[in-house]
């Protein structure tokens, strides 16, 4: 099986539901990159994807990537430079202990729809949606093998 299919047709449109949902409160933007095994440390390999994706090219530098290893189970949240220079380290562990609590139960794309929304919500507070914001990145999810 590969990457691709590790979510179901359904599952991914959930998750890609929950970016949509996410957007409608904030103008950040959310990204979800998948692939099967991560070689480095996962936040390593997210800072690569983020950049690879071109997500630093947000206006107000706020997109936030959800990177998932599939088969070792491994992830990280990645905030650009904008919301990392306004929130502490800590923003991101809330959202992560609750993604684990539902990867631990194998309800992976529960985790990673309950994430979305919960960074949405998070960065409304600090990037609210503006009348003329536009969908800066796209909400279809990346793979790689």
């Amino acid at each position: 099986m590969g990457v691709k299919d590790f979510f179901t047709e359904i599952q991914q449109r959930s998750i890609q539901m929950s970016i949509e949902n996410a957007e409608l409160n904030t103008s950040g933007e959310i990204r979800v990159h998948l692939e099967s095994k991560c070689k480095k440390e996962p936040m390593e390999r997210a800072i690569e994807v983020f950049n690879k994706l071109k997500m630093i090219e947000t206006a107000e530098r706020n997109g936030v990537l959800f990177y998932f290893a599939v088969d070792d189970q491994k992830f990280a949240i990645l905030g650009d430079k904008g919301i990392n220079d306004i929130v502490g380290d800590y923003f991101w562990d809330e959202i992560k202990n609750q993604m684990l609590i539902e990867f631990k139960r194998k309800q992976f794309s529960v985790g990673l729809c309950q994430g979305i929304e919960m960074a949405g919500l998070k960065l409304k507070t600090h990037f609210p949606h503006q009348k003329d914001d536009k969908n800066e990145l796209t909400n279809d999810i990346s793979f790689e093998e």
